[in-house]
């Protein structure tokens, strides 16, 4: 609004100034730890005061008051600050540093006020000199308000130290657990064993050609997630851009329940049977758990990322799955369809990275290794090469080379071709297909 002051609190900046220069190193420490930016003082003199004083700290001499004033002093920049006597008021604002979390937060949090209506504001401005390209601009204030509610924190390029401690850690947790999962859990034993999971940040993709059971194996792997036989379960969202959430929930309880789902349709199945408590037992398991459907048509990957977004900032997911890649609509019809793909390509996997989960991704193989009879390969991947690009690990399904057209036996196998995998190997393996509940489950002799 025009003519309004933004919400801000000199007095809590001029406590957590205090707190600094009453305990020094500690306190500043906290606020580096926060990653509170001078940003977030509103009082340029008070924000000339934390920065001197962050600066200070890095450069390890003793923080005070004397030592501050001289370095002001040097840079000429006392003066602006108020002098001495600002210096000397501020230091004796607080008589001890317990409450100086209370101040961090609260400067943050009138930062964040502030950084909004800034957002919003622009948001405004951008309105009335719209120039087109509605999609592009919606994403682009979507993202600017989601990073500042989520105060998010930018950082380009990271030391060494930083991701090397990181990689310890997962290290450690891997020495740990002797070879237990780091992931997402596929439900697959020997598919998890190649992969330890699917891990946060990852593309995966999951790629067939029509009528292999993509979706299938993608809902087993969704009830894995957030259903597992052993321990919690991860937030899963789901986005069928192909079937209804009815028909999908119809699939999945099918499944879990085991029944027949031909049989059920024809109204062969018995009332009071074993079947229906075992279907009311399955609906009650899904209604407790941490599974969502989205059966939005028509999504481009813009919108599918805000809505991954907003799901992502009630819930805390841990797992995405779309359905499928080539159906997502795209942001610009006039361009080459090839560059529509990749562009849905790049920012799924932009999505895996900003949400920090795994994201698996269904996608079509063009119809060479039909006729040529062959198992697939990465180059099959149907309208863009950006997809094994842009893909941590490719996941192909495909009926053994000696199957009939169609599955035409209660249980077959199956084969899962792992032919990408950028932190670990490739290689196939075989799943067991039920086709009367359309379940994939491990493979048996």
């Amino acid at each position: 609004m025009v003519g309004r002051t933004p919400p801000h609190s000199v007095e809590a900046e001029e406590y957590l100034l205090s707190c600094c220069l009453l305990d020094g190193s500690d306190s500043i420490a906290r606020c580096l730890e926060a990653k509170l930016p001078g940003a977030a003082f509103y009082s340029p003199a008070n924000r000339l005061i934390y920065e001197k004083l962050c600066e200070l700290y890095q450069k390890s001499p003793p923080v005070d008051i004397a030592v501050l004033a001289e370095e002001l002093k040097t840079s000429r920049q006392l003066d602006s600050v108020g002098g001495f006597a600002y210096l000397t008021q501020i230091s004796g604002r607080i008589p001890t540093t317990a409450q100086a979390q209370y101040f961090i937060d609260k400067v943050r949090e009138l930062y964040l006020l502030r950084e909004l209506i800034k957002v919003a504001t622009g948001a405004v401005e951008s309105c009335y000199s719209y120039q087109g390209g509605l999609e592009e601009f919606i994403d682009k204030v979507e993202q600017d308000i989601f990073h500042v509610t989520q105060d998010r924190v930018s950082d380009a390029a990271k030391p060494m130290k930083e991701p090397t401690h990181e990689a310890m850690n997962v290290i450690t947790k891997m020495m740990m657990k002797k070879g237990e999962l780091t992931g997402v859990s596929s439900g697959f034993r020997d598919l998890d064993e190649l992969t330890f999971g699917f891990q946060r940040a990852e593309m995966i993709v999951l790629a067939a050609r029509p009528s292999m059971g993509k979706t299938s194996l993608a809902l087993n792997m969704a009830e894995a997630a957030s259903m597992p036989k052993k321990g919690e379960g991860v937030a899963t969202l789901v986005f069928s851009l192909e079937m209804s959430a009815a028909q999908l929930a119809l699939r999945m309880l099918c499944a879990r329940a085991r029944i027949n789902m031909k049989l059920l349709r024809e109204g062969l199945l018995s009332k009071n049977g074993n079947e229906q408590s075992e279907l009311i037992k399955a609906a009650d398991e899904f209604s407790k758990s941490q599974l969502f459907i989205d059966d939005s048509s028509h999504l481009s990957i813009m919108e599918l990322r805000a809505k991954a977004r907003r799901v992502h900032a009630r819930h805390k997911l841990g797992f995405i799955i779309v359905d499928y890649l080539q159906l997502l609509s795209p942001t610009d019809s006039r361009v080459p369809r090839e560059q529509q793909v990749a562009e849905a390509s790049r920012g799924l996997k932009a999505l895996a990275k900003e949400l920090d989960l795994p994201v698996l991704v269904l996608s079509q193989l063009n119809r060479s290794s039909e006729k040529e009879n062959r198992t697939p390969k990465l180059a099959d991947l149907r309208e863009s090469g950006s997809i094994e690009q842009d893909a941590d690990v490719v996941l192909m399904l495909a009926r053994p080379k000696d199957a009939d057209e169609k599955f035409q036996v209660a249980a077959d196998s199956a084969e899962l071709i792992v032919a990408k995998q950028r932190n670990g190997p490739v290689g196939e393996l075989k799943l067991t297909f039920l086709r009367d509940i359309t379940r994939f489950e491990n493979f048996t002799q």
